[in-house]
């Protein structure tokens, strides 16, 4: 669809009051340059001939610089810059016509001169603002009026300059309803004394309490304290701003950060907000060229992380959606989550150990990018019970890869786990020879690919612990907070890596953008940069802190010991994976070491017949003998 099909009565209305102003800047400059004399009147003649031309021209000038479909409501800066690009273009106009054609070809002398184009500019650039700035300050003032009236809580907001200008704009435009802010405390000292938008820097985040108690004495109490992206820093010590809200009986809300496509809506502050390093900068645009109409297939999204990864996709304009899902309660809870979206989104209940399904199901869609999440993932579980693994993480893998190679996917993307690293649980070595048979895959399709399409990806991405997935240590501890304890942790050195489920998501995909490049990447392992581990002891304590308890005193922590299958510190490579820096910031690569795929055809039918007999001692000596670097003491 072109630019001009989108064009409604309102364009057609902005294009004639843009066409009454250029006329009129044009009469006044003419009146004031000759003052109303004989001069102005001799012109007349002339002007009205060259008028139409001018004003058909003007139109087109207008277009073009977007003051046609520009709302008023929304003027800004960039808005401005546009008017005078209109205004500059349309005197060099008049100057070309003065100079060029009429003056020596009909009047012998200078028809407009330049003191007439100099006005002209001037009062251009004033009557095209005029109307627009009129009607931005008509709207800005009806919405400050309305949430004045209805019942908008007095707010304070704590952040940078940046970040509550961004608020304040959600405000004035409606987005953000029922607040009404009053103040800012930023931690930026240069902020301090000025005012955003017409809001005063109160203060430092530290002047919290005295701000609350200045405005309860003036009869003006706070109800809300609005925190920003930048005052989750860790410098801006956010668990304290917390902590003294709770005290003074005030709400505190989250705005979420704009990069990542959110809305500017208020949220609840989760104890997950203040207990990670600030997040990798994500190129949306990126991720976006890559999902845009596309087909994408997410295997258990109705999971934490498959489910997120839905979201995103269909946020970063996938054209279909297949969501595959052997729960049928997580099935429909994601397919309700994602209704009213723009994408065709279907959903099916499939197991992945179910090879002829999963081959008939991507053969009918068809995608283009397959992100496989549906996997069996509870350490402890999987050391009872890890033959369920292999025919999960292992054979439903190798189906899903077979299935999407058949079906001529572009891509797939595992989701594999950082204890897939010189694994010593069950967990992790099924996640490990799953990674093995998608590096050796597409190292023989690179090899052989030598058609018009380009072969198909398969690469793997590992990330540690995602702060609220389903089986995620912060919500238990959360629980176990409020049930008043005591907090379980299994050993004091504990330590693991936390990510949000947002930035791990986006991460993949990001990971998946590096393996479609161009050129095509010799790595097919990623490792995502989840910043520095964080000793488990310390997060339950801080939890508790952030809950107004005391550690120790209110809340016990009692230490149950190593389950089968973990150990105290999760790494990021094995020893003998060369790391790779790709240039994408928040990953990391590893060159493929991987078995070639005629041995590991080999393990995978001895491993079939191991299964269907319940051979639990030939599958781990088959096991053992593919991955030597497995240290599990299970089973």
């Amino acid at each position: 669809m072109t630019r001009l099909s989108h064009l409604t009565l309102r364009n057609f209305l902005i294009a004639l009051h843009d066409l009454l102003a250029t006329t009129a800047a044009l009469f006044v400059a003419f009146y004031l340059r000759f003052e109303g004399g004989d001069g102005f009147y001799e012109r007349l003649p002339l002007l009205f001939q060259i008028l139409p031309y001018f004003l058909a021209f003007s139109v087109v000038v207008f277009f073009v610089f977007n003051l046609t479909t520009t709302k008023w409501r929304f003027i800004s800066l960039p808005d401005a810059l546009n008017i005078i690009r209109v205004a500059t273009v349309l005197t060099v106009a008049l100057l070309v016509l003065d100079y060029i054609f009429v003056a020596p070809n009909v009047r012998g002398a200078f028809f407009l001169g330049k003191v007439t184009i100099i006005l002209y500019w001037f009062l251009e650039v004033s009557f095209l603002s005029a109307s627009r700035m009129a009607y931005r300050y008509f709207r800005y003032t009806r919405v400050r009026r309305h949430a004045r009236t209805d019942d908008a809580a007095p707010t304070l907001l704590i952040g940078r300059a940046a970040d509550a200008e961004v608020l304040l704009r959600g405000i004035e435009s409606g987005a953000i309803k029922r607040i009404w802010p009053v103040g800012v405390l930023s931690p930026s000292s240069s902020d301090r004394g000025q005012f955003i938008r017409n809001v005063p820097v109160l203060g430092g985040i530290d002047d919290v309490e005295d701000v609350i108690a200045d405005f309860a004495k003036r009869n003006k109490p706070i109800a809300r304290i609005v925190m920003t992206p930048s005052a989750f820093e860790p410098e801006a010590h956010p668990e304290s701003v917390l902590m003294r809200a709770r005290k003074l009986g005030v709400i505190v809300n989250r705005m979420p950060s704009l990069e990542s496509g959110d809305t500017p809506r208020l949220t609840a502050v989760a104890v997950e907000d203040l207990l990670l390093r600030p997040s990798e900068k994500i190129d949306y645009a990126r991720l976006e060229a890559l999902i845009r109409g596309k087909a994408v297939i997410v295997t258990g999204g109705g999971g934490s992380i498959g489910s997120e990864i839905c979201e995103r996709v269909v946020a970063f304009g996938a054209a279909r959606l297949l969501i595959v899902e052997n729960s049928e309660p997580a099935l429909y809870a994601v397919n309700e989550a994602l209704a009213g979206t723009t994408a065709e989104i279907e959903g099916r209940i499939a197991d992945i150990r179910d090879r002829e399904r999963i081959m008939r199901l991507m053969a009918e869609f068809k995608p283009d990018i397959v992100f496989h999440a549906a996997a069996l993932k509870h350490v402890p579980i999987l050391e009872r019970d890890w033959s369920e693994g292999v025919k999960t993480n292992i054979f439903g893998s190798i189906n899903v890869a077979d299935a999407a190679l058949a079906a001529g996917a572009e891509a797939m993307v595992m989701i594999s786990t950082d204890k897939a690293i010189e694994p010593v649980s069950m967990l992790g070595l099924t996640k490990r020879f799953a990674e093995m048979y998608c590096q050796a895959l597409d190292h023989d399709l690179a090899a052989a690919g030598h058609g018009a399409k380009p072969p198909m990806r398969l690469i793997s991405v590992r990330f540690g612990n995602v702060l609220a997935s389903n089986g995620s240590v912060v919500p238990k501890f959360k629980a176990q907070i409020e049930a008043g304890g005591p907090v379980t942790v299994t050993h004091p050195d504990m330590v693991r890596y936390f990510m949000t489920i947002r930035e791990a998501c986006d991460l993949v995909i990001t990971a998946a953008t590096h393996a479609l490049g161009t050129q095509r990447s010799d790595v097919s392992v990623y490792v995502l940069n989840m910043g520095q581990p964080v000793k488990i002891v310390d997060l339950a304590e801080r939890m508790i802190r952030l809950s107004g308890l005391q550690p120790g005193y209110d809340i016990e922590i009692v230490f149950t010991g190593m389950r089968p299958g973990e150990r105290l510190n999760e790494i990021l490579f094995a020893s003998e994976e060369p790391t790779r820096e790709i240039g994408v910031a928040g990953i990391m690569a590893a060159q493929p070491n991987e078995p070639p795929m005629q041995t590991l055809r080999k393990w995978i039918a001895a491993l079939e017949q191991a299964i269907a007999r319940d051979d639990r001692a030939t599958i781990r000596t088959i096991l053992k003998d593919a991955v030597p670097e497995f240290g599990s003491t299970a089973a």
